[in-house]
C-alpha cells in the first residue's frame, strides 16, 4: 500500500489505474508507464534530479550516494551522468552518428558494421530489401535491439509496434537512471548486417579506458538475449586474467590473446582521448576490428562488482 501511495504522488494518479492493470497482466505494454515517468523526471529542476538519482541509485544498490564525494567506480558513474556531457559525448552516444565519426577518427584501421537502412518510423521499413539476418536497433539509448535470424518468421506488426514505443522514449529519462548524454540524439531506426564470429558465438571487447589511457579489456561472450545472461572475463593490457567481474559469471575456460590486441587498444586510445571514462566496444570478425559502440556510463552504474574491493580499486582510476 505504501508502495501504491509513493507512485501516486511522483507519477500521478493515471499512472497507478496503468500500473495495475499492468501488473494484473491485463496490459501488456509497459510504455505508457515509462512515458509518464518519463513526463516527471523532464519536469524536475537540476536539484531535483541530483536528489531523485540519489535516491535511485540507493533503491539499485543499497547504496547511499553523496555526489558530491564519490569515490567508487559505480559512484563515478552517476556523477560523470550529470556533469559530464558535451555535444561530442551525444554524437558518439549516437548509435547512428558515431559509426561515420569514429571511422572520421580512426580511418582504415576499423570497420564500420555495414547499414542497411535508416528510418524515423517502422512503417518505413521496406523488409524486401533486406537479407534473411539482419539487426533492428534504436539509435537513442541501451537495449533496444531486435536480431533477426530468419527474416520470414518474423512477426512484422509486433516488431513495429515494439519499434515505435521505442522511438517514444527518451533514454536519458528513461526510469530516472538520468544518463544525459541520450537526452538531445533523435530517435531513429537503424538496420545493420548480422555479424556473427566462425562458432556463432559473438565476442565482444569491451575496452574501459581512463582519461584517454585504456586499462582493462573486459570480454563478453555465450550471450543469450532472451535470457539477458553471458559470460566474462576482465584482462590487463599484457593478457593477464584479472581476478573480478563486473555484470556477469567469469569464463571458466581460457579465452585466447587477440593477434591484433595492440591495433584494438590504439583504436581505443584515439577514441577516448576526450574523456574521463568511455568503454570502447570492438569485434573481432576474421581477424578484422569492427566498431560495436562507445558507452560513457557502463552498465548504468549499479552493477555488482566481484568482489566488491573491485568497485573501490577500478574507480580510483577514473580523475574526475
Amino acid at each position: 500500500m505504501n508502495k501504491l501511495i509513493s507512485i501516486t504522488k511522483k507519477y500521478g494518479f493515471k499512472y497507478l489505474i496503468i500500473y495495475t492493470l499492468f501488473k494484473l497482466k491485463v496490459l501488456k505494454d509497459d510504455t505508457r508507464l515509462l512515458l509518464l515517468k518519463q513526463k516527471y523526471y523532464k519536469s524536475l529542476n537540476q536539484t531535483e534530479i541530483e536528489k531523485s538519482l540519489c535516491t535511485w541509485f540507493y533503491e539499485h544498490t543499497g547504496k547511499k550516494l553523496d555526489l558530491n564525494n564519490v569515490s567508487t567506480f559505480n559512484e563515478k558513474m552517476q556523477y560523470l551522468k550529470l556533469y559530464d556531457n558535451s555535444e561530442l559525448k551525444t554524437v558518439l552516444a549516437d548509435k547512428y552518428l558515431a559509426p561515420k565519426k569514429v571511422k572520421e577518427i580512426c580511418g582504415d584501421k576499423i570497420n564500420i558494421i555495414p547499414c542497411l537502412g535508416v528510418y524515423s518510423n517502422a512503417k518505413e521499413i521496406d523488409y524486401s530489401t533486406l537479407p534473411e539476418k539482419f539487426v533492428l536497433k534504436c539509435n537513442h539509448g541501451s537495449g533496444m535491439n531486435i536480431i533477426v535470424k530468419n527474416k520470414e518468421k518474423l512477426n512484422k506488426k509486433i516488431v513495429a509496434k515494439k519499434l515505435n514505443n521505442w522511438l517514444k522514449i527518451n533514454y536519458a529519462y528513461r526510469n530516472g537512471a538520468f544518463e544525459m548524454q541520450y537526452k538531445d540524439i533523435p530517435p531513429r531506426i537503424i538496420a545493420e548486417e548480422y555479424i556473427e564470429e566462425v562458432d556463432g558465438n559473438l565476442h565482444d571487447y569491451k575496452i574501459h579506458c581512463f582519461n584517454g589511457e585504456p586499462k582493462y579489456i573486459q570480454v563478453i561472450g555465450n550471450r543469450n538475449f532472451e535470457k539477458h545472461t553471458a559470460f566474462e572475463c576482465f584482462f590487463d593490457l599484457n593478457w593477464n586474467k584479472m581476478n573480478f567481474t563486473y555484470t556477469y559469471p567469469i569464463y571458466k575456460e581460457d579465452i585466447k590473446k587477440p593477434d591484433n590486441l595492440s591495433e584494438m587498444l590504439e583504436i581505443a586510445k584515439n577514441l577516448s582521448n576526450n574523456f574521463k571514462y568511455v568503454r570502447v566496444d570492438l569485434y573481432l570478425i576474421n581477424s578484422d576490428i569492427y566498431f560495436g559502440e562507445l558507452t560513457f556510463t557502463a552498465a548504468n552504474g549499479v552493477d555488482k562488482w566481484s568482489p566488491e574491493t573491485a568497485d573501490i580499486e577500478v574507480g580510483k582510476l577514473i580523475k574526475l
